[in-house]
C-alpha cells in the first residue's frame, strides 16, 4: 500500500471510531456527547501539523525547546479551565505543572537515565508535560469537589480556630492520591495489561524492545515524580480556602 492509501485506511479507520463512541454516548443521553469526536477531530488535525512542524526543527535544539513552551502554555491554559478561569488558578496550574515537569526532566538527564539529546528532551517532554496537565486537572477538581461536599465539616474547623489549609489537608490529600490513580495504574500494569504508546512507537521505529523498555519505564518514573510533585504544590496552593468554592463545570 502507498502512504496515500495508508493514510485513507487511517482515517475511515478513525472517523467510524468517533461515530461509535458519538453514537454510544447519544443513546445513553450523555450531555455534552460531541465532545470526543470534537477531541479526534482536533487531534488529527493537530497531530497533522505537528508532524510535518517536527520534521524541520526535530534537531534543533532552540526550536525544540519554543516547541516545549507552546506545550506546557497550552496544558497550563486547559488545565486552569478545567477548574475556572482567573490569573490566579493560572499562576497555580502553570506554576505547579513547571516545578514538577523541571524536576523530573533535572533528574533523568543529570543522572544520564537518558541522553540529553533535542530528540530525547522533546520526547519525554512532551510526555511529561502532558501527564502532568492531566493530573493536574484531576487534582484541582477532585479537591473542589471535596471541599463542596464538605463544606460544613470545613467551615465546622475553621470556625474553631484552624487555618485554612489545617481545615482542608485530608481532602487535600485525598484528591492527590485520586489524580495519581491512573498513572499508579498505568504504571504497575504495563506490559502485563497496557504496551505504552511511547514503547511500541519505539520499537516500530526499529529501535529493540530491551531498549525501548529501557526509555519507557524512565519515561513512566519521570511521569509519577512530575504528577507528584505538581498535585503536592496544587493541593497546597487551593487548600487555602476561606469560602466555599464554586462548583467545577461538567
Amino acid at each position: 500500500m502507498t502512504l496515500s492509501d495508508d493514510l485513507a485506511a487511517s482515517l475511515v479507520g478513525v472517523v467510524v471510531l468517533a461515530v461509535v463512541a458519538t453514537l454510544v454516548l447519544a443513546l445513553f443521553r450523555v450531555p455534552r456527547l460531541w465532545e470526543p469526536a470534537v477531541a479526534i477531530v482536533r487531534g488529527a488535525a493537530q497531530l497533522a501539523v505537528i508532524s510535518v512542524i517536527l520534521t524541520g526543527i526535530v534537531s534543533s535544539p532552540e526550536w525544540i525547546a519554543v516547541a516545549l513552551v507552546v506545550m506546557f502554555t497550552i496544558a497550563s491554559i486547559v488545565a486552569t479551565g478545567r477548574i475556572g478561569w482567573s490569573l490566579r488558578d493560572f499562576g497555580t496550574m502553570s506554576s505547579s505543572i513547571a516545578a514538577g515537569v523541571v524536576v523530573a526532566l533535572s533528574i533523568v538527564f543529570s543522572t544520564g537515565a537518558l541522553e540529553f539529546t533535542p530528540r530525547y528532551a522533546l520526547a519525554i517532554g512532551a510526555i511529561i508535560i502532558g501527564n502532568s496537565m492531566s493530573i493536574a486537572t484531576l487534582t484541582g477538581r477532585s479537591f473542589t469537589r471535596s471541599v463542596n461536599d464538605h463544606w460544613d465539616e470545613v467551615e465546622g474547623w475553621l470556625a474553631l480556630g484552624a487555618k485554612p489549609r489545617q481545615s482542608t489537608i485530608t481532602l487535600a490529600r485525598g484528591a492527590v492520591r485520586d489524580a495519581l490513580i491512573p498513572s499508579i495504574d498505568q504504571t504497575k500494569t504495563t506490559g502485563l495489561v497496557v504496551l505504552p504508546g511511547a514503547f511500541v512507537g519505539a520499537i516500530f521505529g526499529g529501535i529493540s524492545p530491551l531498549e525501548a523498555g529501557r526509555f519507557q519505564i524512565v519515561v513512566l518514573a519521570a511521569i509519577m515524580a512530575a504528577g507528584s510533585v505538581t498535585a503536592v504544590l496544587i493541593a497546597l496552593w487551593m487548600g487555602d480556602v476561606r469560602t466555599r468554592p464554586k462548583a467545577v463545570l461538567a
